[in-house]
């Protein structure tokens, strides 16, 4: 086969994920339902369930508040929260339109994590609106995730609700992906032999996700003045005065045009590129967003993490043409997928295991360590991480997750980390199970065309 005929069949290979999505999201016409935790044995059940029995706990709950964790499932649903306005590479699509991407994303949290999670995609583009709204829905929801909002606005509207919020608030773009990069990062440089202390770090694009990557990677001890960020303007550096005019509502990127780029280089990604050791990109999809001849001017043993979605910024195969020794994108389909699916559903399993006020930095550092640990001796230049279908890693996450928020003085409840991986693998196994069961019997039809697969329950 030619190369040419090599490429168009790889972007084919790409293509049909797209392709199949839109014939199976008509045919289930979702992807979640409400299932019933509880028995009904006969309608006598309903006065238990519903009045005149239901008032009873209400009660309880009135003298102590608490108790809501226990009587109700608060204590495992979180809301997927977004506006739609920076919805995967896709943009400022609206909240109608971003409400297939917030089921998928419940569907991860119940399927990965054993969290039951509801998607609400709000109508308004109002930072101010959207904080009082999770505020007021606070009494429902053991957790809140935030989901494809846009930058600037992203940051404020998770600081804000981090402060006020009494349950813990967490933004899947920036701390989610973050966490994963990190991850696999610390595993590709204990494979190119090279200290995260040493390298030069490449960030491009300055959005939620890139952002909160630098502040992961510089906080686990990588040089910032050895580390570039490029926006769509090119370098970002002190002389940027563009983002300085605007700093009071950029004050993220400010702080990074501050901390990074110590040699104060200018430029585009070209110029960044050279002689980095390593590029993490979240920004526009490609694949020319990062072309051929800038991955060769790399140092030797270059890593290369193009996490846009649905398309990375370089093909796979061309930027290991390029010279790079290892490759990672955002996607399921090629070898080393670097995605906030690996981090969110396990890092939430273990916060709401011990009921923590919020999820800190260093709970992600916990879930990232676990997370690049768990590949053990099959790590390689094509297994950076585990693979979503090695379920196990997300009890670990929770675990470590869950030891850690106690450590910080964040959780309410105690357990050790045999109980936390239990309870969190018994959760998972649940929800997994569940899905099995239900395909077994034809209550989730197969796809038009497959027969259905009968697969086992797990222990």
């Amino acid at each position: 086969m030619s190369d040419h005929m090599q490429h168009d069949a790889r972007v084919a290979k790409a293509n049909k994920p797209a392709e199949d999505a839109m014939k199976l999201h008509p045919f289930y016409r979702g992807k979640i339902e409400t299932a019933l935790r509880c028995c009904v044995r006969d309608l006598n059940d309903f006065a238990i369930w519903y009045t005149p029995g239901v008032a009873a706990p209400c009660k309880a709950i009135e003298k102590n508040p608490e108790l809501v964790y226990e009587y109700t499932n608060k204590w495992n649903t979180v809301a997927v929260v977004s506006d739609g306005t920076r919805v995967l590479g896709l943009g400022d699509i609206g909240p109608k339109a971003g409400l297939p991407v917030m089921e998928g994303k419940a569907l991860l949290f119940k399927y990965l994590g054993g969290v039951d999670a509801v998607p609400l995609m709000l109508d308004t583009k109002d930072p101010e609106r959207l904080i009082d709204t999770v505020l007021l829905m606070q009494p429902s929801f053991g957790g809140i995730n935030l989901e494809d909002i846009a930058q600037p606005k992203c940051f404020r509207i998770l600081d804000t609700l981090r402060e006020k919020a009494e349950i813990p608030i967490w933004h899947d773009d920036q701390q989610g992906t973050a966490t994963v990069i990190l991850a696999g990062l610390l595993n590709a440089l204990k494979l190119v032999g090279k200290s995260i202390q040493d390298v030069r770090v490449v960030f491009v694009g300055s959005g939620a996700a890139n952002s909160a990557a630098a502040r992961l990677v510089i906080g686990r001890g990588a040089d910032p003045s050895r580390c570039m960020m490029v926006d769509s303007r090119g370098i970002m550096g002190r002389f940027r005065s563009d983002i300085e005019a605007r700093k009071n509502e950029h004050y993220v990127k400010w702080h990074l045009c501050e901390i990074t780029n110590g040699e104060q280089r200018e430029g585009g990604i070209e110029e960044a590129l050279k002689g980095a050791d390593v590029v993490i990109a979240s920004s526009t999809p490609g694949p020319d967003t990062i072309k051929k001849e800038w991955i060769a001017q790399m140092a030797e043993n270059a890593i290369v993490f193009v996490c846009a979605n649905p398309t990375p910024e370089i093909w796979p195969w061309d930027a290991r043409e390029a010279g790079a020794a290892i490759v990672a994108t955002g996607r399921s389909d090629f070898p080393n997928q670097v995605n906030n699916s690996l981090g969110f559903p396990g890092i939430f399993r273990g916060t709401l295991d011990v009921r923590a006020t919020t999820i800190t930095d260093e709970m992600c550092f916990a879930a990232a360590d676990a997370l690049s640990g768990f590949v053990g001796d099959q790590l390689s230049a094509e297994q950076l991480l585990p693979t979503m279908d090695d379920w196990k890693v997300f009890a670990e996450e929770a675990a470590a997750v869950g030891l850690k928020a106690q450590e910080q003085g964040v959780a309410r409840l105690v357990k050790t980390r045999e109980e936390l991986f239990e309870s969190a693998h018994a959760a998972i196994a649940r929800s997994r199970n569940m899905t099995q069961l239900m395909m077994d019997n034809g209550i989730i039809p197969p796809p038009p065309g497959n027969p259905p697969t009968v697969g086992g329950i797990l222990s």
